[in-house]
């Protein structure tokens, strides 16, 4: 999707801000054209690429990645490494990459056009270098995800639940124990499940976490980039990172079931 560029206005003051997301100051930022997929990259698209050049990814090498606790088979014990030491309910899981996306056991066969996860900065960048694109700074992610509209908190309002119409897959009930569903999903959703925004983007909040290009922090490590969007797993009692301000941070090498990412072309490619 051909976006026109200019100037916006990138970031939020909200008072709910997450402490430490550096989304303030609210300040005007000039992005040049750029072209953006309407979608996340999918499982069938991923599959692709990995099948064209014989692709492994980083949770491949390293045979686990981390699955939401609430989707581990509870008889496949053997297989938990164990817990995130800060996120109690992410758990490594031997086997779990982007073909077995719950470990050893399930598959994607049913998920085509579902996000690819359990991707990680490298396997973005790669996927991104094969189709002759890239990821996009945050800068331009943003942009894309407030669809024209100004200093909205979501790519089509202030509310997010207008009419009583979902419009993104997030987490309802009470996290991490009980996911009522609501919005028709519970783990990831297929790529066009929601309207898009006014540019014709969809899900550019909630289903998925996306890899951007740009580090978490100039003066911060060196391997921490960040990621937009937010995710299935995003919840307002501890994590509203589903606003188009918000941001967070992961290792390049990281990967989990909800982080995937989207591919930028540069006007003059």
């Amino acid at each position: 999707m051909a976006l026109p560029g200019g100037d916006f206005w990138m970031g939020s003051e909200d008072p709910d801000i997450n402490a430490g997301d550096a989304e303030s100051p609210v300040r005007q930022t000039t992005v040049a054209p750029f072209a953006i997929s309407p979608t996340t990259v999918t499982n069938a698209q991923f599959a692709a690429f990995a099948k064209a050049i014989g692709y492994r990814t980083t949770a491949e090498h390293l045979g686990w990645s981390y699955v939401f606790i609430g989707f581990v088979n509870p008889h496949a014990t053997k297989a938990i490494r164990g817990y995130h030491r800060s996120a109690t309910w992410w758990v490594g899981v031997d086997g779990a990459d982007w073909r077995h996306p719950e470990g050893t056991g399930s598959d994607i066969d049913r998920r085509p056009n579902h996000p690819v996860v359990h991707v990680s900065l490298h396997d973005a960048r790669a996927y991104c270098a094969w189709v002759g694109g890239r990821l996009p700074h945050e800068a331009e992610w943003e942009y894309a995800a407030r669809g024209g509209l100004d200093r909205a908190r979501f790519p089509w309002g202030d509310d997010l639940v207008p009419d009583g119409r979902h419009r993104c897959n997030v987490w309802q009930g009470s996290f991490p124990h009980r996911n009522t569903g609501d919005d028709g999903w519970v783990g990831t959703c297929p790529v066009t499940t929601y309207r898009p925004n006014g540019f014709g983007l969809h899900n550019m909040v909630g289903n998925v976490w996306e890899w951007s290009l740009d580090r978490w922090a100039p003066d911060g490590p060196e391997d921490l980039y960040a990621m937009r969007g937010g995710s299935y797993l995003c919840h307002e009692s501890y994590c509203n990172r589903y606003r188009v301000a918000a941001r967070t941070a992961n290792t390049e090498d990281s990967s989990a079931g909800n982080l995937g990412f989207r591919v930028v072309v540069d006007a003059s490619s």
